[in-house]
């Protein structure tokens, strides 16, 4: 039996938001036995460079990452944002130390290729290095990642968070018995998207398809249930989608790779 590890990924609302913020930390120093922290903090990054005079430019909910604005990302999700979440969970009794992938060069990414859009300094993951990670964890210290990684040139990338968590997710899997859990202001991927209680409880990628093909699921939910499903076919056990105010509760909606009998 391989010890079980979980990997929550919380958006930049939660975090940037005190009540929310101290909400979580409480929440998430609860849960039980290893355990990684995947946080964004775009909110936050936008404020301070509109403060700076610096436009912040979105393509399909994606962040243009210039010169300037790298800087920015770098000082709002490396600093900022990270350092009050270890401080908050220090203060919880939970051993954190916060991390970007170009500490220990734990995430290294390649600049991702331009094709209709510049995106400028992002980044595509290219290796995790689960050994350091795993090493870390298992002397009971809590991974806080931060939303960058480095091109192993002296570039820091900003990477989507989603991508961070079910990549890390991945590589862990080899260690650990992983539960990848996305948080998400919605109660679960939803059958009823005015309904906040039509929440569908487990979904196959049977059945993933057929919601795609009747148009129950639709939108930026798609990309994240494709990426559960490619999570799940690396190795990890559960994902999970669900209320940053459940990640203690049996709640949200669960995606389990289906074994097949021979």
């Amino acid at each position: 039996m391989r010890e079980k590890l979980t990997v929550i990924k919380v958006g930049g609302k939660i975090v940037e938001e005190e009540a929310t913020l101290h909400k979580l930390l409480d929440d998430f120093a609860a849960i039980e036995g290893y355990k990684v922290l995947v946080h964004g903090g775009g909110r936050s990054a936008t404020k301070l460079a509109a403060q700076l005079g610096i436009e912040s430019q979105m393509v399909n909910g994606r962040r243009i990452t210039d010169a300037e604005t790298l800087k920015v990302v770098t000082m709002v999700y490396g600093g900022l944002v990270n350092k009050n979440i270890v401080a908050g969970l220090q203060a919880r009794g939970v051993n954190a130390l916060g991390l970007t992938g170009a500490d220990m060069d734990v995430i290294r990414s390649v600049k991702r290729p331009v094709k209709d859009v510049d995106y400028g300094f992002v980044g595509d993951v290219k290796q995790v290095n689960a050994e350091f990670l795993g090493d870390l964890i298992h002397k009971g210290i809590v991974p806080v990642m931060a939303p960058l990684t480095h091109d192993g040139a002296g570039n820091l990338l900003n990477t989507n968070a989603d991508t961070i968590a079910g990549e890390t997710a991945k590589a862990l899997a080899a260690l650990f018995d992983v539960t990848l859990v996305f948080c998400f202001e919605k109660k679960g991927v939803l059958r009823d998207e005015n309904d906040d209680d039509s929440v569908i409880p487990q979904i196959t990628p049977v059945e993933f398809k057929q919601y795609v093909a009747d148009g129950v699921i639709q939108g930026g939910m798609i990309p994240k249930l494709e990426n559960s499903f490619e999570a799940l076919n690396a190795g990890v056990t559960e994902v999970v989608i669900t209320l940053a105010s459940a990640i203690n509760e049996n709640s949200g909606t669960r995606i389990q790779k289906i074994i097949q009998k021979k």
